[in-house]
């Protein structure tokens, strides 16, 4: 099976390599938008209270919607993730990086992550909104 790319990486000239995302990428295709994801199941609700096990629900439900586009992960662009406590998150790198090798895989699109204070669901620790390119056949 041919796996199409929709996009290339984006690493400017004299710039040290990004490790764990990328800093730019350029696609061409269908472009999938997601809402900002939480870290509860299909049901709405809440598995998992830590931080981690949120983020691997939130990338599962990034997946599904994903797949409802008919998409996959290696199509993803763009991650902006929204975590509630920067130190948790610093603490549980490595839980991190497995879960998101289980559920994405080792492709790393431009991403950012911004500390804010509250999400709007009261239990969720990390939302996440992500934009995959369908690339033209």
């Amino acid at each position: 099976m041919t796996v199409l790319t929709p996009h290339m990486f984006l690493q400017p000239d004299g710039w040290v390599p990004a490790k764990g995302y990328a800093n730019g990428m350029l696609a061409r295709g269908r472009t999938v938008y997601t809402g900002g994801l939480v870290g509860w199941n299909a049901r709405q609700e809440w598995e998992h209270a830590d931080m981690v096990g949120q983020f691997r629900q939130t990338l599962q439900n990034i997946v599904a919607v994903l797949d409802a586009a008919g998409a996959r992960p290696e199509h993803l662009v763009r991650l902006t993730w929204y975590i509630t406590d920067k130190r948790e998150y610093l603490d549980n790198l490595r839980g991190f990086g497995a879960a998101y090798r289980d559920v994405i895989g080792r492709h790393f699109p431009a991403m950012a992550v911004v500390q804010v204070t509250a999400l709007m669901e009261d239990a969720a620790k990390i939302e996440i909104e992500a934009t995959a390119v369908i690339p033209d056949e």
